[in-house]
């Protein structure tokens, strides 16, 4: 797609929808996968994509379902070439034929209290049981505990600042005792490593000037967790469905879980309602009625 050309004589299509997006607001992983939907779109086509017609993007959405492309790859497609399209082609009309596809949810996978603690001891040294107890005991996103930098730990407050969290919001995340202990631990020996630099980022990676990827996080969960003999799917997103999980359990509003998810949508976070398994005990099961009134332990009703 680097090479396309259109009729604006001194930028290419694809700076032309970069600086479209850039202008909207759009973070930096979603420009990224927007050009990687329109490049994929592209080759298909196998010619430049602002020459396209309807049916060209009909029988790429047919090739895609032949192919059994994932919903939220199609779905992400979708949106790439509606923006493509729409905003910067000024051509509107020719997304109109483009099919969303209905993503069914699935069920999060949660570690018990007990899991969660095997997975956090087994955790490779002292950082990384820093990271993985942040994305637990803060509930943040994996790209959001690499991207903390030393001076968003506020212990008087007892807040952990997250900047330009999804959709490009700030927010404060909770910090307890136990995690502001580890992170100074951390810190320390950070510090006595050479690696912890004035005001730059809590988790650095491999350079030091950059953090830690999300990448490396996942490897360093699937390791935790194979050391801990944990045989679910798991990953630094399990950690933050298990703590909003267990908060509900505990009995915390879900209205404080969706603030300290960072959710705008209190749906959002209903969905961990559906994996409460405190949740799930407290109902009685009809089942359990039937029996107590043929037992004559209850009134029948």
């Amino acid at each position: 797609m680097d090479s396309i050309t259109t009729a604006a004589p001194t930028h290419s299509l694809r700076e032309r929808m970069l600086q479209d997006m850039t202008m909207r607001g759009f973070g930096a992983h979603t420009q990224k996968d927007y050009i990687r939907h329109v490049r994929n779109f592209t080759a298909f086509l196998g010619r430049p994509p602002d020459t396209a017609t309807m049916e060209d993007l009909r029988r790429y959405q047919v090739d895609q379902h032949e192919r059994a492309v994932g919903p939220a790859t199609i779905n992400g497609a979708v949106s790439a070439l509606r923006f493509l399209f729409g905003i910067t082609l000024k051509r509107p009309e020719m997304a109109l034929g483009l099919v969303v596809v209905r993503c069914m949810p699935k069920l999060r996978v949660v570690l018990s209290v007990e899991e969660t603690a095997r997975l956090l001891e087994a955790a490779p040294g002292i950082k990384y049981k820093a990271a993985l107890s942040v994305a637990y005991g803060a509930g943040l996103r994996v790209s959001e505990v690499a991207h903390l930098k030393v001076d968003d730990i506020d212990s008087t407050r007892m807040m952990i600042r997250v900047e330009q969290g999804k959709g490009r919001k700030d927010r404060n995340a909770m910090l307890s005792p136990h995690l502001l202990d580890l992170l100074r631990q951390w810190w320390r020996e950070g510090k006595r490593r050479g690696v912890m630099l004035p005001h730059g980022w809590l988790f650095p990676g491999r350079s030091g000037t950059d953090p830690v990827s999300a990448r490396q996080l996942h490897r360093v969960v699937q390791e935790a967790a194979e050391r801990a003999e944990i045989h679910k799917r798991v990953s630094p997103h399990t950690l933050r469905h298990s703590f909003a999980t267990h908060l509900l359990e505990q009995g915390v509003d879900i209205r404080v879980i969706q603030v300290l998810l960072g959710h705008v949508n209190i749906n959002t976070t209903g969905i961990y309602t559906q994996v409460s398994s405190k949740t799930m005990r407290a109902v009685a099961s009809p089942l359990d009625k039937i029996v107590a009134v043929m037992e004559g332990r209850a009134p029948p009703g």
